[in-house]
C-alpha cells in the first residue's frame, strides 16, 4: 500500500470519524485495486496453503463490509444479508465470479457501508454483531484492523503472481 501524504495532510487535524473513514478508504482502495491488471488466472491462483487467493481475499473483505456495516448495524441476519454464515466460507469463488464482478460487488458493499455509517457518530452503539452491543469506534478500528492485515496479504501475493513486482497498475 502506497505512502499517500495529501491523504496525511488533510486528515491530520480532522474530526474522529473523518480520520476513520479516510484509513478506512484507503485500504478499501489498495484491496479493490490490487486485481488491476491481472489475468482471471493470476487473481484465483493459490499459492498458499488455506483457500486465499486474490479475487478470494477481495471477496472476503466484501464480506467484512457487509458483516460490520449491515449486520451489525441493521441487526439482520446474515442470510437475510445473502453472504456465508463463517468468513472462512467468504473466500470461496464460484464460476461467476470475475475480477470485474468481484470488484464490483465490493465497490458496493462499500459504498452501502459509508451510507449506514452518514447519520453516525462513533459514540453510537450498533446492536447486529454476535459479540453483542459495540460502539461504532470500535466497528471502524476492528475493520480497519482487519483490511490493513489483508492489504498485507494483497501485497505478498501480488508480488509472487507478477514475480517480484507488487506496484498496482
Amino acid at each position: 500500500m502506497p505512502f499517500n501524504p495529501t491523504m496525511e495532510q488533510t486528515t491530520f487535524h480532522a474530526a474522529l470519524r473523518d480520520q476513520f473513514e479516510s484509513f478506512l478508504d484507503e485500504h478499501r482502495s489498495a484491496l479493490h485495486d490490487c486485481l488491476n491488471g491481472l489475468t482471471e488466472e493470476q487473481a484465483r491462483r493459490s499459492l498458499v496453503a488455506s483457500r486465499t487467493t486474490l479475487l478470494g481475499l477481495v471477496k472476503h473483505v466484501t464480506f467484512v463490509e457487509k458483516v460490520w456495516f449491515d449486520e451489525a448495524i441493521t441487526c439482520r441476519s446474515r442470510r437475510e444479508i445473502g453472504i456465508p454464515d463463517t468468513p472462512d466460507e467468504s473466500f470461496g469463488l464460484g464460476d461467476d465470479d470475475t475480477v470485474a464482478s468481484v470488484q464490483h460487488a465490493y465497490r458496493e458493499a462499500c459504498a452501502a457501508s459509508r451510507r449506514a455509517t452518514a447519520e453516525l457518530t462513533p459514540d453510537d452503539v450498533v446492536r447486529g454483531n454476535r459479540r453483542g452491543p459495540l460502539p461504532l469506534r470500535w466497528v471502524y478500528l476492528h475493520t480497519l484492523r482487519e483490511l490493513a492485515q489483508h492489504c498485507g496479504h494483497a501485497d505478498i501475493l501480488r508480488e509472487q503472481i507478477l514475480g517480484g513486482t507488487a506496484g498496482t497498475a
